[in-house]
């Protein structure tokens, strides 16, 4: 009767599950024999900002690295900002998906692009922002510039 009554969040937080053993799992209502041949029982905490973004950006065939790739078969060139990619990361933690829900974030910001991309040739790199994350707002465009080889410029007039 005197303990204290916390918020569903504040005993996520005190590490409450931590401290679970095999009696508390048979208690909850799993049967004794399934208990049993769980080797170890161990609890996880939740992904932090900085860990989501490590996971967008770091392993060998990461989220980030794979849409890189796609763009380059097309001759682009693929930048995410830091502020784009910790805004993909709040929106898995506010959505509650973990590290799962990374690639469904990053689809909602590259699909429509990734039908606009092969049709523009002038397109050279492409830079997502927080906004294109955020506000689905168009990301930076940097066009390729072409050099005519045939044109010479001599002071300050072409020739051919």
């Amino acid at each position: 009767f005197t303990s204290e009554i916390k918020k569903k969040v504040e005993r996520k937080e005190s590490g409450i599950f931590k401290d679970v053993q095999p009696h508390d799992i048979v208690k909850y209502g799993l049967i004794p024999e399934l208990v049993g041949r769980i080797p170890a029982i161990v609890t996880l905490e939740d992904l932090n900002k900085e860990a989501l973004v490590r996971i967008l950006v770091e392993p060998k065939n990461s989220i980030v690295k794979q849409y890189k790739k796609l763009l380059e078969m097309d001759g682009v060139e693929l930048n995410f900002d830091n502020d784009a990619l910790m805004a993909i990361a709040s929106l898995a933690i506010e959505r509650n998906t973990g590290a799962r829900g990374l690639r469904s974030i990053m689809e909602e910001v590259m699909m429509p692009l990734m039908y606009e991309i092969p049709s523009n040739e002038k397109l050279a790199e492409l830079l997502i922002t927080e906004k294109c994350v955020l506000e689905k707002a168009k990301p930076e465009y940097i066009e390729r510039i072409d050099v005519d080889l045939s044109a010479r410029t001599i002071s300050g007039e072409l020739t051919e």
